[in-house]
């Protein structure tokens, strides 16, 4: 019986058969972490009161947006993925 699962899946799949890989900072924590260990988070927010939108020229409003890679350990803590749970803790309830 396995210890615990993890109630997302993660695939190994790494991005260069031999030789070093590329590396990207988390975004939350500054970590330094291999690419494919990290998950992609999107940052920025959205205007949806259409009567701002009417005030507003479009061309003078710029959203801040785009994605972020973080480490597993800062994307469990912001739940971008669910934490895992011991297979016995599951069992004993």
């Amino acid at each position: 019986m396995p210890v615990s699962t993890a109630p997302y899946t993660r695939q190994y799949q790494h991005s260069k058969k031999r030789g070093r890989e590329g590396t990207v900072n988390c975004g939350y924590c500054g970590k330094i972490v291999p690419r494919w260990k990290t998950f992609v988070a999107y940052r920025g927010f959205r205007i949806t009161d259409q009567s701002i939108l009417k005030q507003v020229d479009r061309r003078m409003l710029h959203l801040m947006g785009g994605q972020m890679r973080v480490c597993p350990g800062c994307a469990r803590f912001q739940h971008i993925v669910k934490k895992g749970k011991s297979v016995r803790k599951k069992h004993m309830k």
